[in-house]
This record gives C-alpha cells, sequence and structure tokens, in this order.
C-alpha cells in the first residue's frame, strides 16, 4: 500500500518552516529490513554491533536511530553520536525497539521512487567513502562511514514528500544548466546546501555531516583556491604549491572532508562518467589522496561496480551500469526522454470518443458533458497535462471547463482576454501554436502567467477552436513536460478537429 505523508498544500518558503514540515515526516523502511532487524533485537544472543550491522541496509532506519539518540531532549547528549553503535547504546534495547515499532514498515517497492533513489546514492557514496578513505584512515573509519551514509539524509524526507520538486530541479539545474540559486529560489524559496546544514543541524547529525555543508556554503573560496592546485598535472608542482599554502593545506586536509568528497563523487556519477562536475571532485579526490586523477578514477569506477553488486535495485538507475555504455553517454533525464505512442488499448478507445464526437444528432447534454467527453480524447490520445477554456464573450475572458493532470485550484482560473497579446490571437480566429526548445524563449514569456507556472514546459500546444469564424474554447495541453511525440500530436490535430465539430453540431442542435 502506497505511504501517505500529511504535508501542507502550500510549499515551505523559509527554513524555519522547511525544518518543522520535514521534522514531521515519517521516512518508511523496507520490510525486509525491518523484520530482520526486530528479529535480531529480540535475539538475546545478538550484540548490539550485530544489530547496527543488520541496520545499515536500511538508510531511513538509521537515520531515525541517530536522531532519536542525538535529540536535545535526551539527558547528558552534549554532542551528538558519531555512529550507529553509539546511538544504539544510548538507546537500549528496550527503547530501540519502541522506536522501530513507531515507524511504517512496507514492501520495498511501495516506497516512493525518487526517495529509493536517493537512499541509493548515499549508498553508493558511503562505498566511495569506504573504499577510497577508510582504509588510509582506519582509526576514524566510523565517522567516515556513517557521515557518508547520512550526508544526503536532509533530503530524504524531501524526496518523500515533494519528490516533483527535486525532479523539477534535477531537470532544470543538472540536465538544462539553469543557474541553480535562481531555480532553488523559485522551487524551495531557499537555497538547497542552507536547507540540508539547517536540517542537519536541527536534527545533530554527526559533525562531519554539517561540516561538509558549512565548507559549500561558507568556505567557497578555500575550495576554489585547492581546485586550482588540483587541476595542476603535475603532482610535485601541487605539493609545492600546498607547503607554500600551510594553512590551506591543513584546511583541506582535514578527515572531515572525506564525506564530502565521497558524496559528491556518488551525486556527480548519476548524470555520467565525463562530465565536468564529477572532474572536478575526482581532481581534489586524487589531491587528497595524493595519487594522480588516473588512479581515482579506477578506484572510483571499481567501487561503484562494488557498490551495484551490493545496493542496485530494480528501477532504480545506478552509475555502475554507465560504465559499460558508450563514455560521452550520459543518464538523460526522464522528462527530457519523449514518451512511448499510446498504446493500441488507449488508440481504440481514443478511436471511440472521437466518434462519439462526431456523432448527429449531438449525443451531448450540455456544454460541460461535451467538454468532459473532449478532455477524455484528448487524454486517450496521450496528452498527460490538459486544460479546456471556454469564451466568456461578454467578460472577454477564458474560463476553464476541464482539467487533467494539473492542480484542483487550476480550475479556477480566469484569463483576461484584453490583458494578453497571445490571447487576443488565439481568440481572434482558430490558430494553434506549438512551444519547442527553439522558439520557447521567444514566446514563453506572452503566456499569461497562470499557465507559464501551470505548463513549466518546453513542449506545448496552445490551439484555439472555432465554429465558423468564432472562436469558442481554448486547448492546452502537454506531455507532462516531455518532448511531444509525433503520433500524439498527429492525433491531438485530428481531436481537436472532431471537438469542433461536434461544438458545431451541438449549436445547431435546435435548428
Amino acid at each position: 500500500m502506497p505511504i501517505e505523508t500529511k504535508v501542507p498544500t502550500e510549499t515551505p518558503r523559509t527554513l524555519k518552516t522547511w525544518i518543522t514540515v520535514l521534522d514531521g515526516i515519517r521516512l518508511p523502511v523496507p520490510k525486509s529490513s525491518y523484520d530482520r532487524v526486530m528479529a535480531a533485537i529480540n535475539d538475546s544472543r545478538r550484540s548490539l554491533r550485530d544489530i547496527a550491522e543488520l541496520m545499515q541496509d536500511s538508510p531511513a532506519l538509521v537515520l531515525s536511530v541517530m536522531r532519536e539518540a542525538n535529540h536535545p531532549g535526551n539527558p547528558s547528549q552534549a554532542e551528538p553520536a558519531e555512529s550507529l553503535e553509539i546511538a544504539l547504546n544510548r538507546l537500549g534495547l528496550a527503547r530501540s525497539r519502541e522506536l522501530l515499532m513507531r515507524l511504517p514498515s512496507v514492501p520495498e517497492d511501495d516506497i516512493p521512487p525518487v526517495l529509493r533513489q536517493f537512499l541509493l546514492i548515499s549508498q553508493h557514496a558511503t562505498q566511495q567513502a569506504n573504499g577510497l578513505f577508510a582504509s588510509r584512515l582506519a582509526r576514524l573509519w566510523q565517522e567516515i562511514h556513517w557521515g557518508s551514509l547520512l550526508f544526503l539524509a536532509p533530503l530524504w524526507p524531501l524526496a518523500q514528500a515533494y519528490p516533483k520538486l527535486l525532479d523539477a530541479w534535477e531537470l532544470r539545474v543538472i540536465h538544462k544548466g539553469e543557474i541553480a540559486a535562481d531555480v532553488e529560489q523559485e522551487l524551495f524559496g531557499v537555497r538547497i546546501f542552507a536547507l540540508c546544514q539547517a536540517v542537519a543541524e536541527h536534527w545533530r547529525l554527526p559533525r562531519w555531516v554539517t561540516q561538509g555543508y558549512r565548507l559549500l556554503l561558507e568556505e567557497r573560496e578555500q575550495l576554489a583556491l585547492v581546485l586550482s592546485i588540483a587541476r595542476d598535472q603535475d603532482l610535485l608542482s601541487q605539493q609545492h604549491r600546498l607547503d607554500e599554502e600551510p594553512g590551506l593545506r591543513r584546511w583541506f586536509n582535514e578527515p572531515a572532508n572525506t564525506v564530502l568528497l565521497a558524496n559528491n563523487l556518488a551525486l556527480a556519477a548519476q548524470v555520467g562518467w565525463d562530465n565536468p562536475h564529477l572532474l572536478r571532485w575526482q581532481l581534489l579526490t586524487a589531491l587528497y589522496l595524493q595519487t594522480s586523477l588516473e588512479d581515482v578514477q579506477q578506484q572510483v569506477h571499481q567501487q561503484a561496480a562494488a557498490s551495484a553488486r551490493r545496493h542496485a535495485r530494480h528501477a532504480l538507475f545506478h552509475p555502475a551500469e554507465a560504465l559499460i555504455w558508450p563514455w560521452e553517454q550520459r543518464r538523460p533525464h526522464p522528462d527530457m526522454l519523449t514518451p512511448p505512442p499510446p498504446s493500441s488499448e488507449a488508440l481504440g478507445r481514443w478511436r471511440r470518443l472521437c466518434q462519439e464526437l462526431l456523432s448527429q444528432p449531438s449525443p451531448f447534454a450540455n456544454v460541460v458533458h461535451l467538454a468532459t467527453h473532449a478532455r477524455e480524447a484528448l487524454e486517450a490520445c496521450g496528452m498527460q497535462r490538459i486544460m479546456l477554456l471556454s469564451l466568456d464573450k461578454p467578460s472577454d475572458y477564458l474560463r476553464v471547463q476541464q482539467i487533467a493532470g494539473l492542480p484542483k485550484e487550476a480550475s479556477s482560473i480566469a484569463l483576461d482576454i484584453e490583458q494578453n497579446k497571445l490571447l487576443q490571437k488565439l481568440t481572434s480566429k482558430a490558430g494553434q501554436l506549438r512551444l519547442t526548445p527553439d522558439n520557447h524563449a521567444q514566446f514563453s514569456a506572452l503566456l499569461p502567467a497562470p499557465l507559464r507556472a501551470l505548463f513549466h514546459s518546453e513542449h506545448l500546444l496552445l490551439r484555439s477552436l472555432a465554429v465558423g469564424d468564432q472562436v469558442l474554447m481554448v486547448a492546452v495541453a502537454d506531455q507532462g513536460g516531455k518532448p511531444l511525440a509525433d503520433v500524439s500530436v498527429q492525433a491531438f490535430g485530428k481531436t481537436v478537429q472532431c471537438i469542433e465539430r461536434a461544438l458545431a453540431v451541438f449549436a445547431n442542435r435546435n435548428a
């Protein structure tokens, strides 16, 4: 059964509100992991170390235990627990069992895909951290391990409750190259790293987690200086330049930086193995380990493969898969892939609906009945987000008649035709505008603000429907923001013609 999460209808816009909302979200635990851990807790022969090892397969469970152990209300907890074993010792078996019983336990496939993908990235990051750094800093392996696993934890409840926001961020920032600050302000109201830092501090996550976010937010100048040194292809020259900056060397060689390096390697690898962002973090890792870029790349690929063997899951993407792809090929965002053509079943339904639209005499009791039928026909031809607006001639407004795939509040939209030249053109005579990446910059600014907000897309169809010379309706449709499938565009055009014919027959029903 799908996880139900109660979240505010409006997206939070401040750090304080975000913390309150994310703090109240209970992350689901895969039932298989839940059952194993519960059995171990109930088994007097199992040690806390055994239980901690079993919990590792469920990062969400690890986070719940660490948060409970580090809660500010707990007595004598001046310092946050840096490892799961310490956290379990603080809680004891009885409280750990009580905590586990409060968490939702579901089949793994019922956990939202965006959350499962982020948990997989965190597990991949942990593998990178263990393989690259833990053997060299054996005394600190627990801090490296748990810090790496929990670094992205502030994003886990966000992925559970607001998956579309993170999807939109990835599409616009990673794949389309929009300015991160502008996109994050629009989507979240705050910068994403600032949100992560605030949540990590509120949850009292391990110190190395919050230290990594502080570096990204407040110490970017030092990071840029180190990156400049890392780009030097002469290893001896690199060491000389660091020797000349002892303060910078100490800052960069902090063991806590291993958590940041591992997570950025794992995150960047999600896009592709040849992207510039990944290269930057590989260069920084090579400088940290005092080895060559080629050696680091080989190690990173090996750790990715090791992670895939242990953590890969059905229907989730693991970067190790891309190691066998052509080198320059990258994983496209799902919204950049053309949707598959409608199934034969959907096309059959579409033909039946269009046939009914063409029926004479008109089978429709009223305009609402006709518009509902029209919306269903547009859905059957492959359109995923649809808005049908009818012309209110006396007030010179377009008012929503039907919607599909859009928020309920879109039903109350009314567009003032006099205030928008594009609407004036569409309602003056029958016509169609198709937005594409080539003309999006030219035409998107002409869209009324409510349409631009609802259809944030480079692939959009706008079509006015007329009877004779009189425009009666305007149809707005897309395929969820993805590139439009040719067969669906053709079917859209034929559907609109059928709707126009239905409107004509309906208008003359009493003649």
